[in-house]
């Protein structure tokens, strides 16, 4: 990298003219600029992907009630829908959700997607009561808002 400069009797050191390569201060820089870039990319990324989860979930809740409403043609009564000799209402529990139906009764029902592993504290539900549908957010965790009758799908509450 360094050549020895002869002329003129000294002994001095100079720099190779074009040294390729990239110094500390260059690496340390990129590496700082990565750094801060990954900090305010990951977040964003993680909520992305819970959206995602959640919309998963209440997608899944539309197909239930759909069942419900046909069991309710067949049989004129939600009470059975998720008893042992019922349509299969249930659809498997997944990664991150867990689907009940706790609330069965002649004309109203409830079905519910309850969050597990890294969705833990959300639980979403839809139900009939009185020939009304309605859909609500029974739980988020902590860090995000809960409003009136709707799928929360936002950390700020949005529906």
């Amino acid at each position: 990298m360094y050549k020895r400069n002869c002329l003129g009797g000294g002994a001095r050191i100079a720099p190779l003219r074009g040294s390729l390569g990239f110094t500390l201060i260059e690496l340390m820089v990129t590496v700082a600029i990565i750094g801060i870039l990954a900090s305010i990319a990951l977040p964003s990324y993680q909520q992305y992907v819970k959206r995602g989860r959640i919309a998963d979930a209440l997608a899944t809740l539309g197909p239930m009630q759909a069942k419900l409403e046909q069991l309710f043609l067949d049989n004129r009564s939600y009470a059975t829908a998720c008893g042992t000799n019922a349509l299969a209402l249930k659809p498997p529990d997944t990664r991150y959700f867990v689907y009940t139906c706790p609330t069965l009764e002649s004309t109203s029902y409830k079905v519910t997607a309850t969050g597990q592993g890294p969705m833990i504290g959300f639980a979403y539900s839809l139900s009939l009561a009185g020939g009304v549908v309605s859909k609500s957010t029974d739980s988020v965790p902590a860090g995000w808002t809960k409003t009136g009758s709707c799928w929360v799908t936002k950390e700020d509450g949005s529906c």
